[in-house]
């Protein structure tokens, strides 16, 4: 073979792998090892429901009115919210809510959502610790099947998962970005049966308070969490009932720029958090995370090989169906040639994979995200779930 076929053939194999290969590794591992968590009905531990929030006025005053409606005893629970020296009026809605259950605090100068999480985690009481977005929608049973898991005293964080919403106009991005979560779930199941699930859902998840510790104020606290609790020995579960819903942004750069901010932060983490990843969790840090935020790379690299084998009658059909692909994205890209649905996934995709490769190389260049913007066009709205 020519060094162009075999780098054709690597190439091919690394995308394989880290987006079917893996799971079908976990479909295997589960069969062999497999955790039985034992969770229990009617367990209601108090718990602390931890927001963080800046400039959320479109945002927080139904957040705070929907939680405090949960399914839960009101007695068993509390709402720490914590703001991020907002200038929109989001402390004024916060302080109008008439229920002692809320409490408020506030920074004076900008922290970012970490900080602000540790300043709120230190003033909880609760046995277990809720993370959610100011922005999510929550159904009301959703805390009662997380907290069950808790009562399986080898458990120490339950996630669940996000599902995007939106109008007719942002279909497109909302149908990738939902493929990609159905993805996600499918992994997460997976991991489950492992009692190993490696990263939570930022917007919804569980971690039992005695595993609390002082975060990293550069890093994602739904991926530190689990990281660092998996580390101790704990399991970590993902519970399918357990759903937000968030409307999904409508513009492409917003996406590029969040993609590429939790791939920075995700590389940061895995060094800085290095020592606490071995054996079972290490091989899924670097199959899940750290080779397919690189998809950009093999991807690249077969579409040089293949040109160069282009003579050969089989590359040559799967460089003109490699080509198509990139010809749709582009085309895709470009709002104005009216491609949507189906049409435009190769653009989503490629998108998605471009922005987190280049949240890699900002973690190389020790590029930060303490703080960030929201985006806006997921803010201020009522989403219909379903």
């Amino acid at each position: 073979m020519t060094a162009a076929v075999w780098l054709f053939w690597l190439s091919v194999a690394w995308v394989g792998y880290v987006w079917i290969g893996y799971p079908l590794i976990l479909a295997v591992l589960t069969r062999i090892r497999s955790f039985r968590p034992q969770p229990a009905d009617g367990y209601y531990p108090a718990v602390s429901v931890l927001i963080a929030a800046r400039n959320e006025a479109k945002d927080i005053g139904w957040k705070l009115a929907q939680t405090l409606a949960w399914d839960y005893p009101a007695d068993r629970f509390e709402v720490l919210v914590g703001s991020d020296a907002s200038t929109d009026g989001t402390d004024e809605i916060i302080r109008a809510v008439g229920d002692a259950r809320v409490r408020f605090v506030r920074n004076q100068e900008r922290a970012g959502k970490t900080a602000t999480l540790n300043l709120l985690a230190r003033l909880a009481q609760g046995e277990v610790l809720f993370f959610t977005d100011a922005n999510t929608h929550i159904e009301p049973e959703c805390l009662k099947a997380m907290v069950r898991h808790f009562a399986d005293p080898r458990i120490g964080c339950v996630t669940g998962m996000e599902r995007n919403v939106a109008g007719p106009e942002v279909s497109t991005m909302t149908a990738g970005s939902n493929a990609y979560l159905d993805y996600e779930c499918t992994i997460n199941t997976l991991e489950s049966k492992l009692g190993s699930v490696l990263v939570c859902d930022g917007s919804v998840y569980c971690l039992r308070r005695s595993l609390f510790t002082e975060l990293d104020r550069d890093l994602a606290n739904d991926l530190e969490h689990p990281l660092r609790a998996g580390s101790a020995g704990s399991a970590i579960v993902y519970e399918p009932r357990a759903r937000s819903y968030e409307l999904c942004t409508s513009l492409e750069t917003e996406e590029f720029r969040r993609r590429r901010r939790i791939a920075a932060q995700g590389a940061l983490a895995m060094w800085r958090l290095r020592h606490e990843l071995r054996g079972l969790r290490l091989w899924q840090f670097l199959s899940r995370k750290f080779l397919r935020w690189l998809t950009v790379l093999p991807l690249g690299i077969a579409l040089a090989a293949n040109a160069l084998l282009r003579h050969e009658q089989f590359f040559a059909v799967i460089l003109s169906l490699q080509i198509a692909f990139y010809g749709l994205a582009l085309l895709g890209a470009r709002r104005q040639f009216g491609l949507t649905g189906l049409l435009r996934l190769p653009f989503v995709f490629l998108l998605a994979n471009v922005a987190v490769f280049m949240g890699v190389l900002d973690a190389c260049r020790r590029k930060t995200f303490a703080t960030w913007n929201i985006a806006e066009l997921s803010r201020g709205s009522s989403p219909q779930r379903g």
